[in-house]
């Protein structure tokens, strides 16, 4: 087994790829007609009345209604085809993207889309139920893209936080809300710590800035950064190779017994870049056997003046009642969207773990600690504003 891990530097995010334009076909199966509903924030489906110009499209033998519904792109009011898919709002990539100003390129022979702009890159594959995108060659998932008719649609809300986009609903008109995020002027590119064997897999994927303006203060985000994923991945590798003996030992014992590999993979997402603070988590999906492996999220905070971590109180604009704040915003919103708990929800850690987004600060429940396995890990998106 190789004990050095190798270090593989990525594309910068200033990386633009050109490829022929051009739109594919696929059909989807077992998508159902709905109507348009946007999830905004705070767990709330929020269905937009009067589709016009509504067509049907075939997917599968079943049909998905497909709308040009208002958008308020930046204040102005636009008009871009919308589906709802199961629950889920769907966009037309490239309407949209002409209103946004971003390029959206086709590369027919490996059936790849790219969309590039506001320093970022973002690519992904037109197959089917395909959830993996790269985002400045970094993996990440979301839900599939789905083609038809020539016309490629993509989750909205997914495609406008990857590219640096607030989505919000107006109430006195009705609407949704895309808004230009003005960022502060970062750039960052992936560094990745990789090893692989037969008897275990191991890559993880951790971002380092650049642009900040204060060297100092870069070089210490950075080394930070580094050291912690280094940290996480030596005690893992612990785990790791202790179970890779037991799974061993387990298959030489019956012969019939086939364990897959054990395998650590790390991916890390940037949710807010703004207001002099940088926000972002490592998801750690480490599998040691048996029916599935466990998620830990890590994230942190940083104030971009000092280079120091956020506490959850400092976020929250110093108010002495954030915890109850936070207890009550989560009850609201669980208690909204019907979300079944194992065990009655009493209150956050004064420090629990969060990160931000364009409109809030994020709590979630672990998987098992409130919620099924299968939930995965509910977000609670608790608004600026609640604070004040």
């Amino acid at each position: 087994m190789n004990s050095k891990y190798e270090k593989i530097k990525s594309i910068p995010s200033e990386h633009k790829e050109k490829s022929k334009k051009k739109s594919g076909r696929r059909s989807r199966k077992g998508l159902l007609a709905l109507v348009l509903a946007v999830a905004v924030g705070g767990g709330t489906s929020l269905t937009l009345q009067g589709p016009s110009e509504a067509y049907a499209v075939i997917l599968g033998g079943e049909r998905i209604t497909v709308a040009s519904h208002p958008l308020l792109i930046d204040g102005v009011r636009k008009m871009i085809p919308t589906a709802n898919v199961k629950g889920d709002t769907y966009i037309g990539l490239r309407s949209l993207n002409d209103e946004l100003g971003l390029e959206t390129s086709y590369d027919a022979g490996n059936q790849t889309v790219t969309v590039s702009g506001r320093g970022r890159t973002l690519k992904f594959e037109l197959k089917e139920y395909n959830s993996a995108y790269l985002l400045n060659d970094q993996l990440i998932y979301g839900l599939p893209p789905i083609v038809q008719e020539d016309t490629t649609y993509v989750p909205l809300r997914f495609l406008l936080e990857s590219v640096g986009y607030g989505i919000s609903y107006d109430a006195a008109l009705s609407m949704v809300g895309i808004e230009s995020i003005q960022e502060n002027p970062l750039t960052y590119h992936t560094e990745q710590i990789a090893e692989s064997s037969k008897e275990l897999s191991l890559k993880v994927s951790y971002p380092q800035i650049s642009g900040l303006g204060d060297d100092g203060i870069q070089q210490k985000l950075n080394t930070f950064l580094k050291q912690e994923v280094e940290s996480h991945v030596s005690a893992s590798k612990v785990l790791m190779d202790k179970a890779a003996a037991d799974n061993k030992q387990a298959e030489a014992d019956n012969p019939k017994f086939k364990i897959p590999p054990v395998s650590l993979d790390g991916v890390y997402k940037i949710t807010y870049n703004e207001q002099k603070r940088l926000s972002l988590y490592i998801d750690y999906y480490i599998y040691l056997g048996g029916a599935h492996g466990m998620t830990e999220r890590v994230p942190y905070t940083f104030d971009l003046t000092t280079g120091k971590l956020l506490t959850l109180q400092e976020v929250a604009g110093g108010n002495a009642n954030y915890v109850s704040i936070i207890n009550n915003e989560i009850i609201r919103q669980y208690t909204n969207t019907g979300l079944s708990l194992l065990e009655p929800f009493k209150t956050i850690e004064p420090e629990r773990p969060y990160f931000l987004k364009h409109n809030g600060v994020v709590i979630y429940f672990n998987p098992y600690e409130y919620t099924a396995y299968a939930f995965g890990m509910p977000e609670f998106e608790i608004p600026y504003a609640a604070f004040r």
